[in-house]
């Protein structure tokens, strides 16, 4: 048994899940260190903070993984204390506390003070903005919105995080300033339904006035948008990404299915035909957008001609990006009521279908890019090569631009010119001019 020492505890936050769950392991962090602690974000600490995702069954089967090997270190010796947040602890607090009793304690999404109370601290709400940034000191997520009223019957985001609830404007354009005084310069705009914001707030969708109003942020010179919902969508937006050069020719819209059956189904509150609208509506008013979104398969009752449907329209609409998951059958959802009757095996072979649609059009619109410049930033250097991004794709998830560091010296964070020279599924291969 290691012998504990009088020195400062050291708190090492652990971060799984989406980038709203890094956002909040980031505030956290931020309200931790103004609170004179010793804080790190998943390296080496004498107490441990997990924040959890409990959205599909593969992310809940991480969490719970993670949380037992802590547990182990600690009974060890090797950690203090095991603090557990997020998703999972939210929806599963009773049972994770019988299962999982040598946990100190559980906390859901809503109980940061609590956390900080028993990390030794005070929630201080003045400190808006003070985040410690994990991701590369050149781009941040900024979290507009918090929970869904969405009655998706495959989701269960609203059991976990609650009802939608914007931040005000002035708050949000507060936060971007400290961020981009620390060096931020791209801003990625998240909630679990960017489309909403302001509804509660403001009584109307604000998204574009918030838009308007971090343009003006000194510093910031990309916006990108994640997670825009399809159905009442404000169109003004559209506009915006057109007329203003801060704001990427990029969003991220997560469709999910496109069979009306299956949309019905899912309780998406729209059709095939009104997606194809919207979508035509995205082009027509944003030449050479680069529309991202994600897809399931397998939902129950989806058929052999629900999915053909989808490949079809895969097919037709070929989208810039896109990314595709498995049903998962998540109890207290209105999905759970019905048969989980699609095979494992069946779900595999559909989503590996559609993603080799989506890599055939991926190398198709890549090859029609050699020859072009693009302004791109760079995020880092990594093997060999200096790994950038145009406007056009979004980090961690999207493509890259990959520059040779044999001949070039690049400044990760800065913007660049890059002419395409060669291009492959997903990567580009440029060199700066």
């Amino acid at each position: 048994m290691k012998t504990k020492s009088l020195k400062k505890s050291r708190i090492n936050v652990v971060t799984l899940g989406c980038s709203k769950n890094l956002y909040d392991s980031e505030v956290l962090t931020g309200q931790l260190r103004a609170g004179g602690k010793e804080v790190v974000h998943e390296q080496h600490g004498d107490i441990v903070v997990i924040n959890t995702c409990g959205f599909i069954a593969n992310a809940k089967e991480e969490s719970i993984n993670t949380i037992l090997e802590y547990v182990k270190l600690k009974n060890e010796g090797e950690v203090e204390k095991v603090f557990v947040t997020g998703c999972l602890s939210e929806r599963y607090k009773d049972d994770l506390e019988k299962e999982i009793p040598d946990v100190d304690r559980y906390f859901g999404t809503h109980h940061l003070p609590q956390l900080l109370r028993a990390l030794g601290t005070d929630y201080k709400k003045e400190l808006i903005g003070e985040r410690l940034n994990s991701t590369p000191p050149h781009f941040a997520y900024l979290k507009i919105a918090e929970g869904c009223d969405r009655p998706c019957s495959f989701c269960a985001i609203p059991l976990m995080r609650g009802k939608h609830k914007s931040k005000p404007i002035e708050e949000l354009v507060l936060e971007s300033q400290k961020l981009a005084k620390n060096g931020v310069k791209e801003l990625i705009l998240i909630a679990q339904d960017l489309t909403y914001y302001g509804l509660d707030l403001y009584k109307k969708r604000a998204l574009a006035e918030l838009l308007k109003a971090l343009c003006e942020v000194d510093g910031i010179e990309w916006i990108r948008l994640h997670y825009a919902f399809p159905t009442g969508f404000p169109l003004e937006v559209l506009d915006l990404i057109r007329e203003e050069p801060k704001i990427c020719n990029y969003i991220d819209i997560p469709l999910q299915h496109i069979a009306d059956p299956i949309l019905k189904s899912m309780r998406r509150g729209t059709t095939k035909a009104k997606t194809d609208k919207l979508l035509t509506q995205f082009r027509e008013m944003v030449p050479g957008m680069s529309i991202r979104t994600t897809l399931i398969v397998g939902y129950p009752g989806e058929t052999e001609e629900d999915f053909k449907v989808l490949k079809d329209w895969v097919k037709e609409q070929r989208f810039d990006r896109l990314g595709c998951f498995t049903y998962s059958h998540e109890e207290q959802t209105h999905a759970y009521l019905l048969e989980d009757d699609v095979p494992e095996e069946v779900k595999m072979n559909r989503a590996n279908e559609i993603m080799e649609i989506q890599s055939q059009i991926s190398w198709e619109k890549n090859q029609e890019l050699i020859g072009k410049t693009f302004r791109c930033i760079v995020d880092r250097l990594e093997g060999g090569y200096y790994i950038a991004r145009t406007e056009f794709d979004s980090p961690e998830v999207d493509n890259h631009v990959l520059i040779s560091s044999e001949n070039h010296y690049l400044q990760p964070g800065h913007f660049i010119q890059v002419r395409i020279e060669s291009a492959e599924d997903f990567d580009l291969y440029g060199t700066p001019v």
